[in-house]
């Protein structure tokens, strides 16, 4: 159990917490939800002891080992991906280590031999002959594969980093663990496997996410941040919605009947108040009047963005043709002979781990790169805007934000483009913010500014949901499922995919899966198809023993 006692911490004058007192306890997975800058991150590093707080206390119960998500990508890089994971248990890898220095010594004392048998007693305490296979299992589920488990961390690309990270944080089934932001930066395959991990994980959890789908699998619990304080409510997030909804409106409710009662008590004190023979009961409704007190309802501290893809222009039926497209990168064919036709009613979702494949797809029929082979054709009556995985190049000008959206506005009009930049929460003074300088979702919700403003009847978009906020990702999700036109896109939000996409493509060793389903059907089909398969050379393997 992990709980806090009066926990303030201050950033100059502004408190982000204020007297906190919670209690986490063991068998639930708490969310840690809130609008950016609500201090979710702050708060799980102080939890971690990462930070400290002005005031107040973290108590964590007694011989309880607390393990947390760390973000630093580079603080291991001389270490191998399997000893980074057993890491996760400090304790246990330092006994590793030193019966690893006393067994090389070349004069081995009596004082070295106890020593060792004191550290072997307690490394098979800790189960510590599993330690490898262990931290192996949870590489392979997160989808680092054994090729890697030797590697230098300083010789893996920054997606396998993370991963490693994550399963060290796992390792050695901590009492307490704290994941900041888990789902960011792996694919589907690897949240699913997460999901399940968390689910069958029986001690503390307290995890951030904008993933909604994620923390309504996992969650038992969510704590919610706002102006302040913390709340805790039972269930999931959507459980979480309907709540905090139904106590606002409750609340509202209430205030109105307190309001109909001050105002009779008004009425009847100003008739009476000076009538001898009805003074006492004035007198009487006077006090009863001081003693009601309307609850303060604060609105939340969340802020919508408001999106709204409009195209200019009605989509004809003849939208997109590819044909024996190829294309090979580094020397890896991430694209072999991929030909499909999309139509007008279609909202295509690329799944699948192989992040290059769907990239470089996306690159082509936006024609920012070429394909090796086969080619591409857009309708007559489309208009593309194109979301890109990185948009670094895209900003990195002098401009303010105001200055960038204009010029790719039809109307040069200052009243037309700072409408838009004011829905996008780009209100007042963040109007003129150079671009150069804008974080990761602000950057996000520029270019999804972009290309609303561009009128386009066909929407590619390479991850649009990384570096956006719950509320940002909400909004997002709603602007596509009522968008008219096509939409062809990859998303790692399991909610967005689901509730957008009637069209599933997966490129799975350069060549294309391609199917007319809803995402959680594709899914459940294709691990009906793992089974069968794998019950297939079980089946092979008994007949031929």
């Amino acid at each position: 159990m992990i709980s806090t006692s009066n926990l303030t911490f201050r950033v100059g004058k502004k408190a982000l917490f204020e007297e906190v007192n919670i209690k986490f306890t063991e068998g639930n997975c708490y969310g840690l939800i809130g609008a950016n800058g609500a201090g979710k991150s702050t708060f799980l590093k102080i939890l971690s002891g990462q930070l400290e707080p002005t005031n107040g206390d973290v108590i964590i119960s007694k011989n309880q080992r607390l393990s947390f998500l760390e973000q630093d990508h580079f603080k291991y890089d001389e270490y191998t991906v399997l000893d980074t994971v057993i890491m996760g248990n400090q304790r246990l890898y330092d006994i590793m280590k030193e019966k690893e220095a006393i067994y090389m010594k070349e004069e081995f004392t009596d004082e070295d031999g106890i020593r060792a048998a004191e550290l072997e007693g307690e490394f098979a305490e800790m189960n510590g002959w599993d330690a490898e296979s262990d931290a192996a299992t949870l590489l392979e589920g997160l989808g680092v594969g054994v090729e890697y488990h030797y590697s230098m961390m300083k010789d893996l690309n920054g997606a396998l980093k993370v991963k490693v990270l994550l399963a060290k944080a796992l390792f050695g089934n901590p009492d307490i663990l704290l994941l900041d932001e888990p789902t960011n930066h792996l694919d589907l395959d690897a949240i699913a496997w997460l999901e399940e991990f968390l689910i069958n994980f029986e001690n503390t959890v307290i995890t951030v996410s904008h993933d909604r789908y994620f923390l309504n699998k996992v969650c038992t619990a969510i704590a919610d941040i706002d102006y302040g304080k913390i709340q805790l409510y039972a269930g999931n997030y959507d459980f979480w919605v309907e709540s905090s909804q139904l106590m606002i409106k409750q609340m509202k409710e209430a205030n109105r009947k307190k309001e109909e009662q001050i105002k009779e008590l008004k009425e009847f004190i100003a008739r009476f108040s000076a009538n001898a023979s009805k003074s006492k009961q004035a007198t009487s409704r006077k006090k009863a009047l001081e003693k009601i007190e309307l609850d303060e309802i604060k609105p939340s501290s969340r802020k919508y963005p408001y999106i709204d893809f409009k195209p200019n222009r009605e989509i004809g039926n003849e939208v997109l043709t590819v044909t024996n497209l190829s294309k090979t990168i580094d020397g890896v064919k991430v694209l072999d002979d991929i030909s499909f036709i999309i139509g007008r009613e279609d909202k295509v979702a690329l799944v699948g781990p192989n992040e290059l494949a769907k990239t470089t797809l996306f690159k082509i029929l936006a024609g920012e790169m070429e394909p090796d082979s086969g080619d591409y054709k857009w309708g007559v009556t489309t208009s593309q805007a194109y979301f890109p995985k990185d948009n670094t190049k895209e900003f990195q000008s002098e401009d303010t934000i105001y200055e960038w959206l204009m010029q790719y506005s039809p109307e040069k009009d200052v009243t037309y483009v700072r409408g838009f930049l004011g829905r996008m929460l780009f209100a007042g003074d963040d109007g003129v913010k150079h671009v150069n300088v804008l974080s990761g979702g602000e950057r996000v919700r520029c270019m999804l500014s972009k290309m609303m403003i561009s009128g386009s009847n066909v929407l590619i978009l390479d991850e649009p949901t990384d570096h956006l906020d719950m509320e940002s990702i909400s909004a997002l999700n709603n602007a596509l499922i009522k968008f008219p036109g096509v939409i062809i896109f990859s998303s790692r939000d399991h909610q967005v995919v689901e509730t957008t996409a009637n069209r599933i493509m997966e490129i799975r060793n350069g060549r294309l899966i391609d199917k007319m389903t809803t995402y959680d059907e594709y899914l459940a089909a294709d691990e009906e198809a793992r089974k069968s398969f794998t019950f297939t050379l079980s089946g092979d393997d008994a007949t031929d023993n």
